[in-house]
């Protein structure tokens, strides 16, 4: 019989003691007597958020499929339990056998944003397992990361043995085959080491050294033996509507994030906007076959109970097939009862028409996100939408009954002027315009609802704002004061709301997102001087973050403000995310330009992607 890891006693003292039982609805059970090899799949934030990631489900369901692996979960503990089992010495437990993690063989950590880096060495230190790889020993499991983060891995490098490059569906039977052979022979943890560096898209850090200039830039970086590549190639898979995916996602016993089924339609997104990495890093684009979609629609809802249902990608309105699926699932979801979500449309006709039969009477908001408040900067960005296209939405949705809006904004892009972040404000104002114009007054429900909302710029790897510097925490705050001025300037002010993301996170973000080998130390003393949950703003403790840099003798600026030459060594570089970094600058100095460049489906860009043989690059133009 499975014994709970915690207490009745210590379970009554938390919040949502579900979050630590386990043993929800599809979770795997195996019989560890009869596998080889055991795997914890981590997500380093507290569960309702990792239970929302569509990832891991895909992992965690594949690496069970395997007869030898048993994959089982494990969240990082809330604060309130993390006191409690410093305090009573609980070690870390997976959800489904209630087992300590330290007695795993795998320990996978999935790295979706940089602020969760102090809970990966929550998950270290409350496991049992040394933060350090160099400092583990046999006994200890392997730890991986992967995920969108780990295409910079180099500021957390010190903490992984390994890092899996790309999508995991294609080399982890490889690399499990591999950690069996070690299991079962003399070969040392080294051995086992050199030997994954060589399965492709496995990176091992300890397997290289960095040298660097006396201004703190890489000068070189090599590998310490001979027959170690020099360069990781990103792991992809070609046909993505032949590949796994979960049937039957775990539903979990509380309400989370995202508590529906998703149906990833496709991957990758054919705009190339400048500032986002995914557009970047998961190129081409390919699509999943509409007729699989809709099998695997109805099948994910008859195994789980959800009442929603939601597509995922980064642009739904590319989606080829994307009329037949909405007029499938419309058709099934009304038998059922079922709701559907439909996040990353276009505001145009065809999408106002589809919202308007899957939405109720009662109306919820209708979402833009122009980014910039001027078609300037917007051309600079490469967003590839019109103030024309912008107000026509509005227009439309206003004549479907709509009277919420709310607009996606960022300050401190590249290249940004005052009159550029004035142009928020007057945006948000003539968007008003356009609904008095639109509803006669007789048909209005009180004012239109323009709500606006600034997060701040934040330059990633792997996209052409790369080179870009950075706000400062107090340049970033005097622009959002600006865009408010901006705003009660406006004739509409009533009619229009203003919200802005925290400065200091921004910042921080930015210095781990483009950071180097340096910040392990300060990412390790941070959190030994007590920053954890660094993604949730009341546990956030700028103050702390400063501090340690200076302890530390590093400099935060170096990862943000400063300008970076157009041949400097990126930490990064190593990795071949099959954008090459000619096309990158390409796209940079066309920023400059304010040169617009076509998307994929218009005309190919020559960004590097063809190189995988497979999805856009490689279809026909009809």
């Amino acid at each position: 019989m499975r014994k709970l890891a915690l207490t009745d006693d210590i379970l009554m003292q938390v919040e949502k003691p579900a979050r630590y039982i386990g043993n929800e609805v599809n979770a795997v059970m195996k019989n560890k007597e009869e596998i080889d090899v055991r795997f914890a799949m981590c997500f380093p934030d507290v569960y309702e958020i990792g239970m929302s990631h569509l990832g891991i489900q895909i992992i965690y369901d594949m690496l069970n499929q395997f007869e030898d692996v048993w994959c089982e979960r494990v969240y990082s503990p809330w604060v309130d339990l993390d006191a409690i089992m410093r305090k009573e010495q609980i070690p870390l437990f997976a959800l489904e056998s209630q087992e300590p993690v330290k007695d795993f063989d795998f320990l996978g950590i999935t790295l979706q944003y940089e602020m969760c880096y102090t809970n990966i060495l929550q998950i270290l230190d409350l496991s049992g397992i040394p933060m350090l790889s160099k400092n583990r020993s046999e006994e200890d499991p392997i730890v991986i990361g992967g995920g969108p983060c780990s295409y910079n891995p180099e500021p957390i490098c010190d903490f992984f043995d390994l890092f899996y490059i790309g999508e995991g569906e294609t080399q982890y039977r490889n690399l499990i085959d591999l950690y069996k052979e070690y299991k079962h022979s003399d070969m040392s943890r080294k051995d086992f080491l050199m030997k994954a560096a060589m399965i492709p898209g496995i990176y091992v850090p300890s397997l290289y050294e960095v040298r660097y200039h006396e201004d703190g830039t890489i000068a070189e970086r090599k590998a310490l033996y001979d027959g170690i590549p020099m360069t990781v190639t990103k792991e992809l898979v070609k046909d993505v509507s032949d590949t796994y995916y979960p049937m039957k996602p775990v539903v979990p016993f509380i309400k989370v994030t995202q508590d529906r089924v998703v149906l990833e339609i496709q991957r990758g997104c054919i705009r190339g906007c400048r500032f986002c990495q995914a557009g970047q890093l998961y190129r081409p684009v390919r699509e999943r076959d509409v007729n699989k979609l809709k099998d695997y629609a109805l099948e994910m809802l008859k195994n789980t109970g959800h009442e929603e249902i939601s597509l995922s990608s980064l642009s739904s309105s590319d989606y080829s097939k994307l009329p037949e699926l909405i007029d499938f699932l419309i058709d099934e979801c009304n038998k059922r009862k079922i709701n559907i979500s439909l996040p990353s449309l276009r505001i145009d006709a065809f999408s106002l028409d589809v919202m308007q039969k899957v939405q109720d009477v009662r109306k919820s908001s209708l979402t833009f996100a122009p980014e910039a408040g001027s078609q300037r900067l917007r051309n600079v960005i490469n967003k590839g939408l019109t103030e024309e296209v912008i107000l026509e939405g509005s227009k439309l949705a206003f004549e479907g009954g709509w009277s919420r809006v709310k607009l996606y904004f960022m300050l401190g892009l590249p290249f940004e002027t005052e009159e550029d972040i004035e142009g928020i404000g007057e945006l948000c104002n003539k968007i008003a315009a356009v609904y008095y114009e639109t509803v006669p007054k007789e048909k209005r429900n009180g004012r239109v609802q323009i709500v606006a909302s600034t997060s701040f710029f934040i330059p990633k790897p792997f996209t052409p704002f790369q080179w870009a510097s950075q706000d400062t925490k107090e340049t970033f705050l005097d622009k959002a004061y600006l865009t408010r001025n901006s705003i009660t300037k406006q004739l509409n002010q009533k009619s229009i709301k203003y919200n802005w993301h925290e400065a200091d996170v921004s910042v921080m973000e930015g210095i781990m997102a483009r950071g180097d080998r340096k910040l392990n130390d300060v990412i390790r003393k941070a959190y030994e001087n007590g920053c954890i949950y660094d993604a949730w703003s009341e546990f956030y403790k700028n103050d702390v973050w400063m501090d340690t840099f200076k302890e530390c003798g590093v400099d935060p600026d170096f990862y943000t403000t400063r300008a970076r030459s157009e041949d400097e060594i990126f930490p990064w570089d190593f990795i071949d995310a099959g954008i090459t970094k000619s096309f990158l600058l390409r796209e940079w100095l066309k920023a400059k330009a304010e040169t617009v460049s076509p998307n994929c489906s218009m005309q190919c860009q020559g960004c590097g992607a063809s190189v995988f043989g497979t999805g856009i690059c490689f279809k026909t133009k009809e």
